[in-house]
């Protein structure tokens, strides 16, 4: 099994706005690195007290077809351990421990498809729907794709360069539908100013008549916020559930620092059923070994491990981004929260090591 770590070189910075920084990262021996538009990279960096390590995950603003390059966008959070310690420090020809790519909110271009596909995003949230996009409109030709994205003002988009030469060279089939709730200055670049809520929601797609609203994808990122007034107007279009995608973008530890941005398979609960009042056994399979461990009932199972110094996969440690996803092949586990996955993973027996805590003490895992 090969490793979910590696070691990248950043080879250039991009400044695409005043506090948004894109890094560009290859392998020291320039090989491709798997990816899929949409999915995040975890780094790993000694930024905490006394050098201790901190994980972030950072959507992937890059495409496959950009090998063998990956690069993130990074927004700057007031307050935020990484984004704040990364901005300031990084360099180019830096090396960086990262985690390989992560992540179920992808959109695999199909060539021969001819679909509709409505990215809504706001601030950072660009960032996954970047790499969708370009993903689309250069491997998908027969597609069109419409792009609405909500910022402040005019200044604090991110890739409006790139967005604007997309548009150019993709005229017919992207259009974007900028959204700015203070814009700087009257422009014919956008038409709504405002939140982008669900009534700028509807106003724009019930004007897009190429965008059929119950045969189009939607593929959502940004904060809950928006995420529910979106979905909100999707309900009202009569958009089938299953046609929608989302994610919450939501970098877990930085945003609490400040407030930015079955058969033969063991038994998943996503509420609690009995009292846990003692420490249980856990049993975790990983990469060909073998660790056993006691969870104690104010920990979660990653956290246990992690005091044993075991090194587990992880990133958000909030249950959104799968970094840490295992299968529990016996036992019982309740999750804190199940964002992350989706029916058809709960089914098969899939858990969250960092939300998740065992209610039996014949709990085994299989992580990999």
């Amino acid at each position: 099994m090969s490793s979910p770590y590696l070691t990248l070189t950043v080879v250039e910075l991009t400044q695409e706005t005043s506090d948004a920084v894109t890094i560009h990262f290859e392998r020291p021996d320039r090989q491709p690195v798997a990816c899929q538009p949409g999915q995040f990279l975890t780094l790993i960096l000694p930024c905490g007290p006394g050098g201790k390590k901190e994980r972030r995950a950072y959507s992937l603003s890059s495409t496959p077809g950009e090998a063998p390059r990956l690069a993130v966008t990074i927004k700057r959070v007031t307050g935020g351990l990484v984004s704040n310690y990364l901005l300031d420090t990084v360099q180019v020809g830096q090396q960086l421990e990262v985690m390989a790519p992560l992540g179920n909110f992808v959109l695999a271009p199909q060539p021969q498809a001819a679909r509709s596909i409505v990215l809504v995003g706001a601030g950072s949230g660009i960032t996954p729907l970047m790499s969708m996009l370009k993903a689309i409109l250069s491997d998908e030709p027969k597609s069109h794709v419409l792009l609405i994205y909500g910022n402040r003002n005019e200044d604090s988009v991110i890739f409006a360069d790139q967005l604007r030469q997309l548009e150019q060279q993709y005229a017919g089939r992207f259009q974007i539908e900028h959204v700015f709730s203070q814009p700087l200055r009257p422009s014919a670049e956008h038409k709504h100013t405002g939140r982008l809520n669900r009534t700028t929601l509807l106003r724009i797609l019930e004007q897009r008549h190429q965008f059929p609203a119950a045969q189009a994808e939607y593929f959502l990122c940004g904060p809950d916020g928006l995420m529910l007034e979106a979905q909100s107007a999707l309900e009202l279009l009569g958009v089938p559930a299953a046609r929608v995608r989302r994610e919450s973008f939501v970098a877990a530890a930085d945003s609490a620092e400040a407030a930015a941005q079955s058969g033969g398979h063991g038994d998943v609960s996503a509420a609690a059923d009995d009292e846990q009042s003692s420490s249980r056994n856990v049993t975790i399979h990983y990469e060909g070994a073998e660790y056993q461990f006691q969870v104690s009932p104010e920990q979660t199972i990653l956290e246990a491990a992690l005091d044993q110094d075991i090194d587990l996969p992880y990133s958000c440690q909030a249950g959104l981004c799968t970094a840490c996803r295992g299968k529990c092949l016996s036992g019982k586990v309740h999750l804190d929260e199940r964002e992350g996955l989706s029916d058809s993973e709960m089914n098969q027996g899939y858990i969250l090591t960092c939300v998740g805590h065992p209610l039996t003490s014949d709990v085994v895992i299989e992580i990999g």
